[in-house]
């Protein structure tokens, strides 16, 4: 049985301190908040803190960086990660742990739904889309989005090696953990206006260097062939 100290939440920062306050507040009671502060220059790191949150620092930029520093740290036996910007709400992972935790998914995404005009620009949509297609082809998984809302056990996904530290994370444990044969389910999530100037999809290049880095871990050899090197 899952008890208070069995989920921690993963949340990347990097200068979010607008967002932080409803984030940390929409946590659910019980569960702990790992803010891994990815270089602000808002004083995001001491925003989380005084809310309650845990902080830890992760000087190298990305996302991946960021999301595997929280990771290691995390001590639960369930892990969730979310975006720190409220375009995501993190009581929205309640269900997904529940899943989890009852053996019916080993992996549980969140497919985001925009709930607002303005809250998935065409570009970054196109390009999530283009590459759910790719992986459906590498992995023969029906997924619609790549999405950061997700739950899954530490140990296990501590397991998989991940490797990229970039913005190819996400779509790198998905793979993974389908070559190691995880049940893997997708359900629908409001997804809203991020509050603050978005870093990735929000721009052009950003979403581009997103896309870059995905298309990079698509690439990656299968894992037996890997360690048949």
């Amino acid at each position: 049985m899952i008890t208070d100290a069995d989920v921690d939440v993963v949340l990347p920062c990097l200068n979010e301190a607008e967002a932080l306050p409803w984030v940390l507040a929409r946590i659910p009671a019980g569960w702990r908040a790992l803010v891994v502060d990815n270089g602000s220059t808002d004083g995001s790191g001491e925003i989380a803190r005084a809310l309650g949150a845990t902080v830890l620092h992760e000087p190298r930029r990305g996302f991946g960086a960021a999301c595997h520093t929280g990771l290691t740290a995390a001590t639960a036996e369930i892990v969730c990660f979310c975006d720190c910007d409220a375009s995501l709400d993190p009581a929205q992972l309640e269900p997904f742990v529940r899943e989890v935790r009852s053996g019916a998914a080993d992996l549980v995404l969140g497919r985001r739904r925009p709930q607002r005009r303005g809250a998935w620009p065409a570009h970054a949509r196109a390009g999530n889309l283009a590459l759910a297609g790719l992986l459906r082809r590498r992995t023969g998984l029906r997924l619609h989005d790549l999405g950061p809302l997700r739950a899954a056990r530490r140990e296990p996904l501590l397991a998989l090696g991940l490797t990229d530290r970039r913005s190819g994370y996400p779509l790198q444990m998905v793979v993974r953990a389908a070559a190691e044969g995880w049940r893997v389910a997708e359900h629908d999530v409001p997804y809203l206006p991020r509050t603050g100037a978005s870093k990735v999809t929000g721009t052009w290049r950003g979403t581009w260097q997103a896309v870059r880095d995905m298309s990079r871990v698509l690439n990656e050899a299968p894992v037996g062939e890997r360690t048949a090197r």
